[in-house]
């Protein structure tokens, strides 16, 4: 029950009907008593500047989820970024402080990393290719290039996104060989879909498929469905895969620490999820 005592988490994006996020943090506060709720509200990239100096003001607002299209804008709005949001180039999550200042983060990619890791997966020396430059795709690359892959090819319809992201990452990981320019999956062993790609019927796939090993591991961020076409494609195939949900169960917990809403673990967190696709 929403109350005048009700602290408000904001989900900005555009547009809302593919939200999950609610129908996971919200059964949990229920269940732990918390008084807060996760609104969405759908914000039009032209809109957004605006509507998120506006909605900062209000008094009862923690902070914000933030998703498509507006995680890159963000970066520039926040009064602060944490190192990993500048290297994504992208913030996912605001806290307003008690000064109200705003401080940036984000934890897609760590929510990816993790959800990779608790299947068995090594990163460490792991040949990678993240199709899609954007904000999660710049937050998976950055996390998987702190987790020690050795190898990342990044592809991007944007070829500027795909070399600014590739600049980045050599920056901050000289030691990392990084590519641009193809979207083969061939000979990789872990393979990421972070392009919308996915979200409406008669996308095409991501990827050629018959160019995927079944070796390979195939991690997904479209959350429309939980299993995407590429997955039931590449899971016909042997290959083990990654949900998109999966992504969000692993970095939630993160995000209730950052909220001040201390922690779960992804079991925790499932056990009281009300998900519907």
């Amino acid at each position: 029950m929403i109350s005048g005592k009700t602290t408000l988490i904001a989900h900005l994006g555009y547009p809302t009907e593919s939200f999950k996020a609610p129908m996971i943090y919200n059964p949990w506060f229920d269940r732990q008593g918390i008084d807060a709720v996760v609104m969405p509200m759908g914000v039009k990239a032209e809109d957004y500047a605006g509507v998120l100096a506006s909605l900062f003001k209000l008094t009862n607002i923690r902070g914000a989820l933030v998703t498509m299209p507006h995680k890159i804008t963000t970066l520039s709005l926040v009064d602060e970024a944490t190192p990993t949001a500048k290297i994504a180039g992208a913030c996912n999550a605001i806290l307003k402080r008690p000064d109200g200042t705003l401080l940036g983060d984000q934890f897609d990619g760590a929510g990816f990393v993790r959800g990779v890791q608790r299947k068995g997966r090594a990163l460490e020396g792991a040949r990678v290719l993240v199709s899609g430059s954007g904000g999660v795709g710049s937050a998976i690359a950055a996390s998987l290039a702190a987790a020690g892959v050795a190898e990342m090819a990044l592809y991007d319809t944007s070829t500027a996104s795909s070399e600014a992201l590739a600049g980045r990452l050599r920056a901050h990981y000289p030691g990392l060989k990084v590519g641009t320019g193809s979207n083969d999956p061939a000979g990789f062993d872990l393979i990421v879909n972070a392009t919308p790609l996915g979200m409406k019927e008669g996308d095409p796939l991501p990827f050629d498929v018959e160019r995927i090993a079944p070796s390979t591991f195939v991690g997904e961020v479209v959350m429309k469905s939980e299993y995407t076409p590429l997955l039931r494609a590449v899971r016909e195939k042997g290959c083990a895969v990654q949900v998109g949900t999966d992504m969000l169960f692993e970095m939630i917990p993160a995000y209730l620490e950052f909220f001040g809403f201390g922690s779960a673990t992804p079991e925790d967190l499932r056990a009281v999820a009300t998900l519907a696709y």
